[in-house]
């Protein structure tokens, strides 16, 4: 695929090139004939949102921690982290705050990877996601083994900066864009659910941007 130089938005032309790209992971969302959820509209910009300052992370001091539930912790400096398997995976975004981003290719390491450098025990039904410099959102293990989930570095061919979650942040592209945690530092493995950051802070413990899961009140998610 030729390099794209524009900024996070494609032509059809490259649309239909991720599409035939059999190497690329498809989110089946892209594949509705409506993509956009009720009480959404869509952006081709990608907004800046978060709690906080922007985090400046040093890569040299950066760790990927693996922790909780599992046979034997593991610590992966950035580099290590780096050379694990990649893949590429085009989705949607959907913010709680109400803007959808429509064709968004992402490169970094599958979730599913960390099952194949930790052995999880069998207890383990939830994850929580650790972010710098204290955030946290929570999801179950379904959600987090999603065939379309990802650690991304890069956007629509670019590196990912600061102020969009660099050097890592989580992309799970089934719910609201706040369970996509910038910063990522580690996963926890746990085996009752617990509330993270925005959980906690009034928002759903799901997020389904097709059910509207929004805010807490709507919530019968467990």
């Amino acid at each position: 695929m030729k390099q794209i130089k524009k900024d996070y938005s494609f032509s059809e032309e490259e649309i239909n090139e991720v599409l035939n790209d059999r190497n690329i992971i498809i989110s089946e969302d892209t594949k509705r004939k409506n993509r956009i959820p009720p009480g959404q509209h869509e952006v081709k910009g990608w907004p800046v949102l978060h709690a906080g300052s922007v985090q400046d992370i040093d890569k040299s001091k950066w760790m990927f921690k693996i922790f909780g539930l599992v046979e034997e912790e593991r610590e992966l400096n950035f580099n290590e982290f780096m050379s694990l398997p990649k893949v590429k995976v085009f989705s949607d975004i959907h913010c709680v705050t109400s803007w959808s981003k429509l064709n968004n290719l992402w490169e970094g390491i599958s979730s599913s990877t960390v099952r194949e450098i930790v052995n999880i025990l069998p207890e383990a039904k939830y994850v929580m996601i650790h972010a710098a410099p204290k955030f946290t959102t929570n999801l179950s293990m379904e959600d987090f083994f999603e065939p379309d989930v990802l650690f991304a570095t890069h956007h629509n061919m670019k590196p990912i900066n600061s102020k969009h979650g660099a050097p890592l942040r989580l992309v799970v592209p089934k719910l609201y864009f706040w369970k996509s945690a910038k910063w990522v530092t580690g996963v926890e493995f746990m085996a009752e659910d617990k509330k993270g950051f925005w959980e906690s802070n009034g928002y759903h413990n799901h997020g389904d941007p097709w059910k509207e899961e929004r805010y807490n009140w709507q919530s019968s998610y467990m």
